[in-house]
């Protein structure tokens, strides 16, 4: 296992949930002059469990935490590990479920990685893959954008996606990539033990992964624009197996 790129979750709604968690929490550390709305809640929180609380200027706690937009507030906590996949799969045989699981292949947006890991948090999805190159981390940014969900949702992180795939489909997973050129989503068997591979932002799903895959799923398009956001349409075909798999 390997630990996350920062010790450091900056954002109201992601340290409430790390205080939440249980993780282990060293200090919060609170901008000059925010004592306002949720920022006491967490302050009760951390005095509840013993937690340091620091008032430090706004631009330390930027500095810090790595990300401007922190709202006030950053944790610093033990750092988190990466699971494996026989984790995720682990994850569902523990929860007596069919295994759903999303595989991110170049996501280089941490809002976007942030906004999918969120989703699939309130989706039941049992895990996320991301590869280890040539994709954004799970850094502060993407802890913001799950907005807490991170603390939660199982990450491995590997070396050859294809390979992730492979081992999905050896343990009865049916993987399809969503990518342009497939059946219409709607139309798509994804009922049962998926996984769904969504790919970066332009690039879509790269050609050895999109081979890799049980098939393809793809959004019609009516308007001008021909593509949508990573995060969305990720969105629009988790849910479409969680509407499926409720019938």
């Amino acid at each position: 296992m390997e630990n996350f790129e920062s010790a450091y979750i900056a954002g109201r709604n992601p340290v409430i949930e790390v205080l939440k968690s249980g993780r282990t929490v060293d200090k919060i550390l609170i901008a000059n002059g925010q004592r306002e709305g949720s920022i006491v809640r967490i302050i009760a929180m951390a005095k509840e469990r013993g937690i340091p609380v620091v008032e430090v200027p706004q631009v330390k706690l930027a500095h810090v935490s790595g990300i401007a937009e922190h709202q006030g507030v950053a944790a610093l906590c033990a750092q988190k590990e990466y699971c494996t996949v026989a984790d995720i799969l682990d994850i569902a045989k523990q929860r007596g479920e069919k295994p759903f699981v999303l595989v991110t292949d170049g996501i280089e947006d941490p809002h976007n990685l942030g906004a999918l890991i969120r989703t699939a948090s309130t989706a039941g999805v049992h895990g996320v893959i991301v590869p280890r190159h040539r994709a954004v981390g799970l850094t502060p940014s993407v802890s913001k954008a799950a907005a807490g969900a991170l603390e939660y949702m199982a990450v491995a992180k590997v070396t050859n996606i294809t390979a992730a795939i492979e081992e999905l489909k050896e343990a009865g997973v049916w993987v399809y990539a969503a990518d342009v050129g497939g059946v219409p989503y709607y139309k798509a068997d994804l009922r049962g033990a998926v996984a769904i591979v969504v790919g970066g932002e332009g690039s879509g799903v790269s050609r050895l992964v999109r081979s890799a895959c049980d098939g393809v799923v793809s959004i019609p398009m009516r308007g001008e624009i021909t593509s949508l956001n990573a995060s969305v349409a990720g969105a629009i075909i988790m849910y479409e197996a969680v509407r499926q798999s409720a019938q």
